[in-house]
């Protein structure tokens, strides 16, 4: 039995973590840089111990200070949320070397599922349909060779990539070179390695995941789907459960939800997952890439089953066996909030909150890591707040959505709140016409 947790993370996770934690019995340990100081994460847990500055290179990422932390405020388990160190092997295994326990699954399968080609092989061997590509990590005239065969347009990948970095489309064959080089200088940057692998681009496709859990003793489930197709930079920005695409074609949910199920039982997953799928227009579904913790999006989740993913993520690493079948009850949209300009392709708008009101009421969740007063800064993602909500269906959630969104105020910067209010009225949208390019499509500005 676990007693006290160090919570390595920032921001609304953190927050989520040490709130949900001391609710359970538990005793939280926050670890924060010097730009965080005044964090409500910092505040919510039992005890909080600073890590260094800004930079997360010297806090954040600092597996090594976080441990000796961990020692001195004598841990028996850490959380690591998701991004920084959630999918760092290195840092899991040292974790468990310290006699710590590591939530989360083995650093063994962290590891293979975090290098996309590895992961590819698996879902091929635990027949799990891929989109077609390279077999493995290829030099510049390899991935050439395997575009000029597979017909362009193709996507290069980072092989260590994640969070839609490292990747590069390729309509024509002239543009290989120069997209090679900038996906090997980026992916070299942000992952230390400039390994990358070649895929089939598939046009104007859904990115549908399966949120999976799998306990220690062999039994696993999955807690249905997600549509993520409102991207921009390939990266997330409004996500909701269940997705249309499931009634659009009967069993692909059945499928989905078997193949990611299968993976992970073929890999030995434990813990809290997400199998990530893209759905093209015929509704055949090919292997992403899966990821080994618990995802930003995990909310619309907990809504629609009654289940708590991160109470399950605890009794997981504590023994206890899954004892329930998931249902799905209403529908739910999460809507991510971010410091950020929707006018200037939607890069970060860093800046000082002077006023925060939330709406209230029981179909809304809110899921944030900041207070009146606080500063997003240039150092760390510009993620504000999840605002999540519930509804009886898909139409209703979206009246809700729009009503909640109208009772939100945020000054003293710039936020996507626009976008969202944008979004909630848009035919497109309202009709579940989604895809991964919708924002290009679709969205001129607010």
């Amino acid at each position: 039995m676990i007693t006290r947790v160090l919570v390595a993370n920032r921001g609304e996770i953190a927050t989520r973590l040490c709130s949900h934690l001391r609710k359970l019995g538990l005793y939280t340990i926050a670890v924060f840089s010097e730009a965080d100081a005044e964090s409500p994460h910092v505040k919510e847990a039992n005890e909080a111990h600073c890590i260094g500055p800004a930079p997360v290179s010297e806090s954040y990422l600092n597996g090594e200070k976080i441990l000796q932390i961990a020692s001195l405020a004598k841990a028996d388990a850490i959380h690591p949320g998701y991004g920084l160190l959630s999918e760092n092997a290195g840092f899991a295994r040292a974790v468990q070397e310290a006699n710590i326990v590591w939530i989360g699954p083995n650093p063994s399968v962290i590891e293979s599922m975090g290098d996309k080609v590895a992961a590819r092989k698996r879902a091929v061997a635990a027949n799990v349909p891929v989109v077609p590509g390279s077999d493995g990590p290829v030099n510049d005239e390899q991935a050439a060779t395997v575009a000029a065969e597979m017909g362009f347009p193709v996507l290069i990948k980072a092989a260590d990539g994640g969070g839609g970095i490292g990747m590069e489309v390729v309509r024509k064959a002239e543009k290989m070179e120069k997209a090679l080089t900038k996906c090997r200088s980026r992916s070299a940057r942000s992952f230390g390695s400039d390994t990358v692998y070649v895929e089939k681009l598939l046009e104007n496709p859904r990115h549908i995941e399966i949120q999976v859990l799998f306990d220690n003793h062999g039994n696993g489930i999955a807690l249905f789907e997600r549509e993520c197709s409102i991207q921009r930079r390939y990266q997330k920005i409004v996500e909701e459960a269940p997705a249309v695409v499931c009634t659009t074609f009967p069993g692909l949910r059945e499928r989905m939800c078997d193949a990611a199920v299968s993976l992970g039982k073929a890999v030995g997953y434990t813990g809290v997952g997400t199998v990530e799928f893209l759905v093209d227009p015929a509704g055949e579904f090919y292997f992403m890439e899966m990821n080994t913790r618990l995802q930003v999006e995990h909310p619309v989740t907990e809504c629609i089953t009654g289940v708590d993913l991160v109470h399950w993520q605890i009794r997981v690493v504590q023994g206890d066996t899954l004892d329930f079948s998931p249902s799905i009850t209403g529908h739910s949209i999460e809507c991510r909030i971010y410091a950020e300009d929707p006018n200037k392709r939607f890069l970060p708008a860093p800046g000082t909150i002077t006023k925060l009101q939330w709406p209230t009421g029981d179909d809304i969740r809110i899921d944030s890591g900041v207070v009146e007063g606080s500063s997003i800064t240039p150092y760390y993602d510009p993620l504000i707040a999840k605002l999540i909500i519930t509804g009886d269906n898909r139409l209703d959630c979206i009246e809700r959505l729009q009503k909640a969104l109208d009772n939100t105020i945020i000054e003293g910067l710039t936020t996507n709140l626009a976008f969202h209010r944008w979004l909630t009225k848009n035919e497109a949208f309202r009709d579940g016409a989604l895809t991964t390019h919708f924002i290009k499509d679709h969205f001129e500005g607010v």
